[in-house]
Parts: structure tokens; C-alpha cells; sequence
């Protein structure tokens, strides 16, 4: 599940939920873009199919199928040449941390963005020429948000709610730990037999 390409809505989820049923009973609900949750909206549903950057001679710099920490999440698809200068407006990397892609989203801002490490950074920054910068991607507002959910009844009806969130590709102890340490729990509970106290699994977006 690591390389999925996951994020707040998309097939990502859907498929990450789909493997973890192999483990556990989860039930899937779809829940329809531009729905009002209290004082949010769920925003159109990301789908991206491909992303990079190449340099004059066309040779990929940087590649949305090598890591999908390479595009910021939500991205708008665009399709243009530009120098360094204008691309860094759009360009993320990690001083500190040289050999790391940055993990950076604009849900909620029509923007887009390419994440890199500090070598890449390096090379983009040194081509001749003009960059061609490409993102294949759509945000569809008839599209939806899929949320996963477990029950066990208990023999009390006071219910603990255990929550963990799923929408953050590529990355381990922000992310995918807590999704399978949650879905372990629930497979050991539901193998022990009814519960004292009713539990309720959530898997979401955070």
C-alpha cells in the first residue's frame, strides 16, 4: 500500500480500503463532492495519471511514476515551458534534508506544484534552456470522498470510536503505521469474539 497514490478524495483510497479488506470486514461509503459536513465542504474528487519535468533535450528531471510525493496534492493539470526563474515559484525541496521530497497539498487553492530533493532542485536549476512542465490530472465536483468503517457490537452499548486517517501517499509514521496498527487491532477484536463495549473503526481522510 505504500506506493499507492492516495489523498483527501480518488481511487487511491478506494484501493487502499480494498486491500485492507482482505483483513478486515470494512465496510465502504461513498460520500458525493460539494456535500456540506458542518463547516467544510468535500471538495471534487483528484485523479492525476501522470506528472514531470523535462529539460530542453527532453529527458525527464523529475517523474510523478518514480514518486507521487513528486506533485503536490490537488494539483491543476498544466502543460507549459518556462524557465527556472518561474518554475521555483512552483517548486518545493528540503534544504535540511537533501535527499528528501517534501510532502506538500493545495486542497483548497486552485494552485500546482512540483516536490523534489535538493539534487533535483540542483538540476533543474542548472538546464539550459526552457523546462516543460506537465500534470495530467482532473478535479471532478460530480466525483466523491470514500470513508471505510468496521463496527463490533459489544455486550454494552457505550461504543469507543478508534479513527485513523489514510490519505497521505509514500509515507510510514504519518500514515500507513497507524492505518495498520487500527486495522490489526480490529482483526484481533473481531478473532476474541463479542466485545464488553461496542468499538467502531473509522478509516478517513484526515
Amino acid at each position: 500500500m505504500f506506493p499507492i497514490s492516495r489523498s483527501i478524495t480518488g481511487n487511491g483510497n478506494r484501493e487502499t480500503l480494498r486491500v485492507l479488506q482482505e483483513l478486515v470486514p470494512i465496510s465502504i461509503e461513498e460520500y458525493p463532492s460539494q456535500t456540506k459536513a458542518y463547516d467544510w465542504t468535500i471538495p471534487g474528487e483528484w485523479s492525476i495519471r501522470s506528472a514531470w519535468i523535462k529539460n530542453s533535450l527532453g529527458v525527464k528531471l523529475v517523474d510523478w511514476s518514480e514518486c507521487n510525493l513528486h506533485v503536490v496534492g490537488y494539483s491543476e493539470p498544466v502543460h507549459q515551458f518556462m524557465k527556472y526563474e518561474q518554475l521555483a515559484e512552483n517548486l518545493h525541496y528540503l534544504d535540511h534534508f537533501p535527499d528528501a521530497i517534501p510532502y506538500r497539498t493545495t486542497y483548497y487553492k486552485k494552485d500546482w506544484g512540483f516536490c523534489v530533493t535538493r539534487a533535483q532542485n540542483l538540476a533543474l536549476l542548472e538546464s539550459k534552456g526552457e523546462l516543460e512542465i506537465y500534470i495530467d490530472s482532473t478535479i471532478d465536483d460530480s466525483g466523491s470522498m470514500s470513508i471505510g468503517e468496521i463496527i463490533i457490537p459489544g455486550k454494552n452499548r457505550q461504543e469507543y470510536l478508534v479513527s485513523t486517517y489514510i490519505c497521505h501517499p509514500s509515507m510510514a509514521n504519518d500514515n500507513l503505521s497507524g492505518v495498520l496498527a487500527t486495522t490489526y487491532l480490529a482483526k484481533l477484536m473481531i478473532e476474541q469474539g463479542k466485545p464488553e463495549y461496542s468499538w467502531r473503526f473509522v478509516f478517513v481522510p484526515e
